[in-house]
């Protein structure tokens, strides 16, 4: 952590650092309403790839930047003017992170809502404890959309053994979920049977869950939408994905990739659920389309997501920039994608594709493709299943960019789509 006594009604850039042109190098907290400018200071809570974009984003706008972090090596602290080593509810970490910044959010839903709220009473956190607390509890997630009249799957609470033998038989088969602590398949469990529930319910410890209805599948799409304080909101077009195991493996984003009423549906939906939480911030909400062709969401996530990398490099405005904008409340403009794009999320398995002995993909072979961008996290170990990069194919056309992702793919290991 850096040490200085300086008050927390102020920030300052890292020592070094050159004041702004006809200011001081310190600089006061924006007054309410006001946006905070370029030389500010943005503060995150998490150090993972996420914040490391973040960062990168926010520092190629002119902000410094502050993360909370207890990994020396976090792939965000890594390459942030400040890094601070602590755990999220060290209360030194948090005065220090305050201190430092003008502005604070998180990279990830599971960072303690109570951090975010402890934050709150020092400067401007987005999004709001509240909201990140929404997404943390799929029971409250669930009666969220209920509440703002978008359709979700059927589904019934389980916190209780009176509520786990008062199921309704038509809930199954279903996926069992734990209310808490689950991402990118993690706490789910698939069950056909009352006695399989039960099972399932003991197997991960009694803990609250959500159980719910299966559905006749088609595939699955996303919207990422930005709200400001003031209540204006845009959005990136609605992104189709493929899911491998439970984790992002694929995106496609280009005009006509799903109907057109089903995407002005989606976005009216994600709309509707950010100004439900009064939500300040990046959010995606994530949807399934049925084989009779109707949407359901699926679930939200508070912050940048996956299947919204594409726009680092198809977009004028990438989801990283809209973060920035809200955090910093600086005018929305609604992004335009210029290119056809697919997304392929690369994970630690594509280092492990000849065996057990790790080996460097051929990431030449990779980078001579037309539109082959490349973003890795600057993680220090692959391993099967860890998230370490992603690479965006980008094109005039969807045809083009579909088959020099699929060309990617091959050179990886990824298996076609």
């Amino acid at each position: 952590m850096n040490d200085s006594d300086k008050p927390l009604s102020a920030a300052r850039p890292p020592e070094g650092a050159q004041a702004p042109l006809g200011g001081s190098a310190t600089h006061a907290v924006a007054s309410a309403g006001a946006p905070l400018l370029p030389g500010s200071t943005l503060g995150v809570l998490g150090g993972g790839q996420l914040g490391r974009m973040f960062v990168h984003q926010a520092q190629a706008m002119g902000y410094f930047t502050a993360v909370l972090d207890a990994d020396p090596t976090s792939p965000a602290g890594l390459v942030s003017h400040h890094h601070i080593q602590t755990g999220y509810e060290d209360p030194k970490g948090l005065a220090e992170l305050a201190r430092l910044s003008d502005a604070v959010t998180t990279e990830f839903e599971n960072v303690p809502a109570a951090a975010l709220a402890t934050l709150a009473a020092l400067r401007p956190v987005s999004p709001a404890a509240s909201a990140v607390a929404v997404a943390q509890d799929r029971a409250q997630e669930k009666a969220h959309f209920v509440a703002c009249g978008v359709p979700c799957a059927p589904y019934a609470v389980i916190e209780t053994a009176a509520q786990l033998a008062a199921v309704a038989p038509d809930l199954l088969p279903g996926i069992l979920k734990t209310a808490r602590m689950g991402y990118d398949g993690k706490g789910q469990v698939r069950v056909k049977t009352a006695a399989e529930l039960a099972a399932a319910w003991a197997s991960v410890g009694s803990v609250p869950c959500v159980l719910e209805k299966m559905l006749p599948l088609a595939l699955e799409c996303s919207v990422i939408v930005a709200r400001g304080a003031d209540g204006a909101t845009v959005h990136l077009p609605v992104q189709r994905n493929l899911h491998r195991d439970g984790i992002l493996a694929v995106t496609e984003v280009y005009e006509q990739n799903l109907p057109q009423a089903l995407t002005q549906q989606a976005v009216a939906a994600a709309v509707s659920i950010a100004n439900g939480l009064r939500y300040v911030g990046v959010l995606c909400v994530e949807f399934f389309v049925l084989q009779d062709g109707s949407l359901v969401v699926n679930e939200i996530a508070p912050r940048p997501h996956n299947s919204g990398h594409y726009s680092q490099n198809a977009c004028d405005v990438s989801q990283f920039e809209l973060q920035v904008r809200t955090m910093a409340g600086l005018p929305l403009v609604q992004p335009r994608q210029h290119s056809a794009a697919v997304m392929l999320n690369l994970l630690g398995d594509l280092w492990f594709a000849q065996g057990d002995a790790e080996q460097t993909p051929p990431w030449a072979a990779v980078l001579a493709l037309p539109g082959a961008h490349l973003h890795l996290y600057g993680k220090r170990e692959a391993k099967r299943g860890r998230k370490m990069g992603h690479l965006n194919i980008t094109a005039a056309t969807p045809e083009t960019a579909r088959a020099t992702a699929l060309k990617a793919a091959t050179l990886l290991g990824i298996a076609p789509f």
